[in-house]
């Protein structure tokens, strides 16, 4: 793990190596927040892959692939970390990153099958959101347009630029922001934040 772990130790800081679609990753990952800090108070569904090709030329291991890591590794951990939140009785924080192609889907970006998993988690959100709501547990999500990461090294930025309405692309700081936000604001559940330029709302 300390060979591939970028970030310096810390006593704030527990890593965790695995595959986040694995149960046994998820039961691990929630164990060493608990053994370390003691308690959960928040989680942030930040483990996502994304593949774009035309429909007819997706694989069954492409779909494979897409629910392992955006639908199981969403499902095992945040059991877990929402059955802690509960025996702790002090309600809690559920973040997720969705993408808003899921609202607005742009000519030329084919993501459909990567977009039934994406979509899926706007709607389990609202769905946790409501059935989660007496005990205090809040659960939203941010969806991101483009944003300024290594996956669009090999993209132009010109060509990114026309992407967004405000002809900007983000970048990770905004998100962050985003995320933090939703962690931390009591009165907001049920909601999917959009960062994108306000491309969500529709032609431009």
């Amino acid at each position: 793990i300390a060979e591939r772990n970028p970030f310096p130790a810390s006593t704030q800081l527990a890593v965790v190596a695995g595959d986040i679609g694995q149960a046994e990753t998820a039961r691990r990952v929630t164990q060493a927040a608990i053994e370390k800090f003691g308690r959960i108070d928040g989680l942030v569904n930040n483990a996502g892959i994304f593949i774009a090709k035309p429909f007819t030329d997706y694989t069954a291991e492409d779909f494979a692939a897409l629910v392992s890591t955006n639908l199981h590794g969403f499902i095992h951990v945040t059991q877990l970390a929402v059955a802690q939140m509960k025996k702790q009785g002090k309600g809690g924080s559920v973040v997720g990153i969705t993408t808003s192609l899921v609202d607005n889907p742009i000519a030329g970006m084919t993501a459909s099958l990567a977009m039934i998993t994406k979509g899926g988690l706007d709607a389990v959100m609202r769905s946790l959101a409501i059935e989660y709501a007496k005990d205090g547990i809040r659960f939203n999500n941010v969806a991101p347009g483009i944003v300024d990461t290594p996956l669009h090294k090999n993209n132009p930025k010109d060509f990114l630029k026309t992407l967004s309405p405000m002809g900007r692309i983000s970048d990770a700081d905004e998100i962050a922001d985003a995320v933090l936000y939703l962690t931390e604001a009591r009165s907001v559940t049920g909601e999917i934040l959009h960062v994108d330029g306000g491309s969500h709302n529709g032609k431009w």
